[in-house]
């Protein structure tokens, strides 16, 4: 089938694009979808497509100014949500969206939302919002994003249309990756590691100098890490956090666009504090986007460094950082490469608590030093 350019970005789903883009052509949308499937399978990109055939009169060209905010975030009719409970989601944040779910759309037609991690509703959340799910206005659709169907409350599915996603094979991703921005396969597989195998922010990624240079100080300050004394490894963490935010100023910049857009288009004195709110929420989820792609750096490269230990020659995710890798292959252990690993998963549920992400890199960093110093 024929589709939209808004579908060319759902990379690797072809099954679940045509399905989609014909729902849309055919004004056959469901009131409720559930996507199921792996991390980085594509379901936030397919949710943002599907506003974009929604909204779009030519639906969902990819390129018109409609298309352009939902796939850069900040059209004010799609809202993306994640969980504000450290483990679930909360009935105050549920009932907030309840009541901005039967307002009235600001620009388009329709309003879309799109829940992250739905498999985080617990049975207080899920009630509250159990009817609204059912039954939204006539002008909403509710996208729910979940890796697994068995892990969402009943009561949840089957208030939903279940869309499901497939893995997309390392192989492929590469040569996805390839076509789509003509880099190197190693370049491309770095891209993937820093983007926990997720194909558009692994093209994001590609495509932005500032997190490309966040990523090289990091490999940089982890080659170096076993020589550093405490006050270069704090020195060193903040000018690699530094680089991780940049993207962030790109962001705020794009803010100033759509404030300004919403001013012009309401009135000036019309409200602005919702919208405020929002972009305050994409500012933080961009900040930690951010960081986790620097443990995730972190991550892959010291699982290099535990493949070559144990096969001298195989392939890692960082071929630019292999020679410090093939280095610390030759003295570490599985037990201390296991070790720092942990310190990575420490920070990660560190910063989930809602810990400093200075001083859970910090800390990180730190405990990694102490294994390669020391790496038996």
């Amino acid at each position: 089938m024929e589709r939209g350019c808004v579908w060319d970005d759902l990379l690797g789903q072809s099954r679940v694009a045509d399905f989609l883009s014909k729902a849309a052509k055919d004004g056959t949308i469901a009131h409720a979808y559930l996507f199921v499937g792996p991390t980085g399978a594509g379901k936030k990109t397919a949710a943002r497509s599907l506003a974009c055939a929604l909204f779009c009169d030519d639906d969902g060209c990819g390129t018109c100014p409609t298309c352009y905010r939902i796939r850069n975030g900040f059209h004010p009719d799609v809202r993306v949500i994640e969980p504000e409970g450290a483990a679930s989601y909360v009935v105050s944040q549920v009932r907030e969206i309840i009541h901005d779910v039967h307002l009235k759309p600001v620009q388009a037609s329709h309003k879309v939302y799109i829940f992250d991690e739905a498999d985080r509703f617990n049975a207080e959340s899920a009630n509250a919002f159990l009817k609204t799910l059912e039954e939204p206005p006539g002008d909403v659709v509710i996208v729910l994003l979940a890796r697994s169907f068995d892990a969402v409350l009943p009561t949840i599915a089957s208030r939903c249309q279940v869309v499901r996603f497939r893995a997309v094979p390392e192989r492929s991703a590469i040569g996805v990756l390839v076509q789509h921005t003509g880099a190197t396969e190693a370049d491309a597989r770095a891209a993937l590691a820093a983007s926990d195998g997720v194909i558009p922010r692994a093209l994001d990624f590609l495509r932005s100098p500032t997190r490309r240079d966040a990523r090289a100080k990091l490999l940089a300050l982890l080659k170096r890490l076993p020589l550093m004394d405490g006050h270069d490894v704090l020195t060193e963490t903040r000018e690699v956090l530094g680089a991780a935010k940049a993207p962030v100023d790109e962001l705020k910049a794009l803010h100033a666009d759509e404030l300004a857009e919403h001013r012009e288009l309401l009135g000036k004195g019309a409200s602005t504090k919702p919208l405020e709110e929002r972009q305050k929420r994409e500012l933080t989820a961009r900040e930690r986007e951010g960081v986790t792609e620097l443990l995730s750096v972190t991550e892959s490269w010291l699982r290099d460094c535990l493949v070559l230990s144990q096969t001298s020659g195989g392939p890692v995710m960082n071929q630019d950082a292999a020679d410090a890798a093939e280095e610390v292959a030759t003295v570490i252990t599985p037990r201390a490469a296991v070790a720092a690993l942990d310190a990575v998963a420490r920070a990660r549920r560190r910063i989930s608590y809602n810990v400093s992400p200075q001083l859970a890199v910090e800390a990180m960093l730190f405990d990694i030093q102490e294994v390669l110093r020391c790496p038996r």
